[in-house]
């Protein structure tokens, strides 16, 4: 008679916060790896390490969105900084708030500064994008606060403390 063999996983206890911050530098991570994959990245021979390029429109992802070396490096350390600050509900709380802020900010200053693009290359699509990621990080990082003990929909405790 054969055996019926179960495998057993490691069960990774996250909670709420936790998971929403790996799922941000998830997106993160990939948006940084985009930049730098033609096909994705029109005119990557315009590739500059950052800035503009002084001739018009120069690499852009999905041929929207402006980028550079030091802008796709920069969506690379807040992805790697994502991954390990979610390793506790505080860090991972203070990724979303934080980088929630950091990229209101980069909004603030790509829509308002005279010349935002001679530090990174900034378009309009960017300063949108800017804005909607720094308000979901935001709106994360604030409402699941809370959420240190996750349960059920009965709300019966899902994970013991």
């Amino acid at each position: 008679m054969a055996t019926v063999r179960t495998r057993r996983f490691r069960r990774v206890k996250l909670v709420a916060a936790q998971g929403a911050a790996v799922a941000v530098a998830a997106v993160f991570l990939i948006i940084g790896v985009a930049g730098f994959a033609p096909g994705l990245t029109t005119r990557t021979e315009l590739l500059q390490w950052y800035g503009h390029h002084p001739n018009g429109p120069g690499a852009q992802l999905f041929g929207l969105f402006d980028v550079s070396v030091a802008h796709n490096l920069l969506h690379l350390g807040f992805g790697v900084a994502g991954l390990v600050l979610a390793r506790t509900f505080r860090r991972a709380r203070f990724y979303l708030i934080g980088g929630g802020l950091f990229y209101l900010a980069l909004w603030l200053y790509g829509s308002l500064s005279e010349r935002p693009r001679e530090i990174l290359p900034l378009n309009g699509a960017d300063n949108w994008l800017h804005l909607g990621g720094g308000r979901v990080m935001e709106i994360l990082g604030l409402t699941l606060a809370a959420s240190r003990v996750p349960t059920g929909a009965d709300g019966e405790v899902l994970i013991p403390e």
